[in-house]
C-alpha cells in the first residue's frame, strides 16, 4: 500500500505544479505586461519577480519534491491569496468560477504540506542521506 500512495504523491507532484510553471514562465516571458496588470489590479510591479520566484521556482520544486512541505504551503497561501486580489468580482462571469478553482487548488497544496512528498523526491533523498548508516538498515 505505501508504495500505492508514494506513486499517487509523485503523480501528484506532477499534475500540480504544471499550471504555476505554465504561468511563472509566461510573466517571465510577458514581463511588462503582467507588471501592468497587476499594477492596475492594485498590487505593486515590484512584486513580480517575488511572484515568478513561486510560481515558477515553486512548481519546479514541488515538481521534484524539493523543499515540498514549505513551499506547498506557501503555494497555497498564495493561491488563496490572489482568489481575493483578482477573482473576488463575481459580477464578472468567469471569476466565481476562477474564485473557486483556486480554493481548490489550494486544498491540494494543503493535502500535499500535510503529508509531504511521498518516496519519490529529492526531500527523501536528502533525508536518507542525513540519517547515521545504522538508521538505514
Amino acid at each position: 500500500m505505501k508504495k500505492f500512495e508514494d506513486t499517487g504523491l509523485l503523480l501528484a507532484r506532477i499534475l500540480m505544479p504544471v499550471l504555476f510553471i505554465t504561468a511563472g514562465w509566461g510573466k517571465i516571458t510577458g514581463y511588462a505586461g503582467t507588471q501592468q496588470y497587476m499594477e492596475a489590479m492594485g498590487v505593486p510591479g515590484f512584486m513580480l519577480p517575488l511572484v515568478i520566484l513561486l510560481e515558477f521556482g515553486g512548481g519546479l520544486a514541488i515538481l521534484f519534491g524539493f523543499l515540498t512541505r514549505f513551499t506547498a504551503l506557501f503555494t497555497a497561501a498564495f493561491t488563496i491569496l490572489t482568489a481575493f486580489l483578482f477573482h473576488s468580482n463575481f459580477a464578472e462571469g468567469v471569476n466565481q468560477l476562477m474564485f473557486m478553482k483556486n480554493l481548490s487548488i489550494a486544498g491540494g497544496f494543503l493535502v500535499l504540506g500535510l503529508v509531504g512528498p511521498g518516496a519519490y523526491s529529492i526531500d527523501r533523498l536528502l533525508r536518507k542521506k542525513a540519517q547515521p548508516a545504522a538508521a538505514l538498515r
